[in-house]
């Protein structure tokens, strides 16, 4: 299948640049969701089965997105959703720290801070987002529990080396929490060849599914550390529903969390049929065209949009090396507004996002080479 995309939109006449916003249904999710809608309209049409096979499908749809084991998949609505389970679930001592960059995006730092003062929320300098090995070697210590960094910075497009900062965690004990909700679904992501403990991502922006999805994925020893805070009864009953109707407690602990797996931390209503149903058919989707077909096809279109730029007029934050490079172009003008700037695109119909005072220009698998060109114009 050649890239662009064109199973998205019509844009009419518009070039969605803002993926890092909000990722576009392609249309076989829009058909998706219609059918889910249309058997909340008839509810004859919603089986019993569906409420094991909605879920079940799209778990396996995200182990195949990451290269992970359906049973290490938790089913979320968010990013903080995966990230709430480790703070509710591992057992802390006074005393402990975690370590965030200190310009990361909220999501990444907001979570760990319910568990201050007892434990303390370090907020660690940065280069525009990105934090070397060598610049964490030198904070941690002996309290340090988790390190939680963005795999890309949401505000500079930069991306964090998880190699590097995730086998130093792991020589020392602490544990490596990523989020990668500006990385995934644009770039590859294979959990197996990579030295973290968990992932976490929404589903909305790069992985064009409805508001209020997500997932994270768990590392099986991670899971061995958490306490599951929560019993979710359609989880717990399996597709034994016949069971339930002894309200014998029994039936449900015999296949209870050991089988589960990831499962037991499920957010709950994993059968959304009007949310999930579609995200599925995304993820299906953008498996089925291949993420190292989008990487190579969105590298390609932040090439040319690179190159274009001129450098007298902007400054590039992004990362200019592809080892750095992200799907983001993030860029500070040097003779005028930002408002200026994002209302003269705005004039040109070219949706991109304006965060703390930069412009931020987010392609993906949908936009073409025409589309950045028109983006350059606008922009000189």
């Amino acid at each position: 299948m050649s890239l662009p995309d064109v199973t998205f939109g019509p844009f009419d006449g518009r070039v969605w640049l803002n993926a890092a916003h909000q990722g576009p249904l392609p249309r076989d999710a829009v058909e998706a969701a219609r059918r889910a809608l249309q058997r909340k309209v008839q509810p004859n049409l919603i089986a019993d089965e569906d409420f094991h096979r909605t879920p079940a499908r799209l778990r396996a749809a995200l182990a195949r997105l990451v290269n992970a084991h359906q049973k290490d998949i938790v089913l979320g609505n968010s990013a903080s959703y995966g990230l709430h389970l480790i703070v509710n679930g591992l057992a802390w001592r006074d005393g402990d720290e975690v370590l965030v960059p200190a310009d990361d995006f909220p999501a990444s730092i907001l979570p760990w801070t319910v568990l201050e003062p007892a434990v303390k929320v370090r907020r660690l300098a940065t280069d525009e987002g990105t934090l070397t090995a060598d610049a964490l070697a030198s904070q941690l210590g002996d309290r340090t529990r988790v390190v939680c960094i963005s795999w890309v910075n949401s505000f500079s497009g930069r991306i964090n080396d998880l190699g590097a900062l995730g086998s130093l965690c792991r020589d020392k004990g602490v544990l490596f929490v990523v989020n990668a909700t500006q990385g995934l679904g644009s770039l590859s992501l294979d959990v197996d060849d990579l030295p973290v403990d968990a992932v976490t991502s929404c589903g909305f922006k790069w992985l064009c599914g409805p508001y209020g999805t997500g997932f994270c994925w768990l590392h099986p020893d991670l899971q061995a550390r958490l306490e599951p805070r929560q019993a979710y009864w359609l989880t717990l009953a399996g597709e034994r529903w016949s069971d339930l109707e002894r309200h014998d407690d029994a039936s449900i602990d015999d296949a209870s969390n050991d089988d589960l797996g990831a499962a037991r931390f499920d957010v709950f209503g994993t059968a959304n049929f009007l949310n999930f149903e579609p995200w599925t058919a995304s993820v299906e989707h953008f498996l089925a065209v291949g993420l190292d077909a989008i990487s190579a096809h969105n590298a390609l279109l932040i090439e040319r949009l690179v190159e274009g730029i001129d450098a007298d007029e902007w400054r590039l934050v992004c990362g200019l090396d592809p080892p750095e490079r992200s799907t983001m172009v993030v860029l500070e003008p040097r003779h005028e507004s930002v408002d200026d700037a994002t209302s003269r695109l705005a004039r040109a119909r070219i949706d991109v996002a304006e965060r703390r005072g930069r412009i931020r220009i987010s392609p993906h698998l949908y936009n073409s080479v025409e589309d950045i060109d028109r983006t350059l114009t606008a922009l000189a």
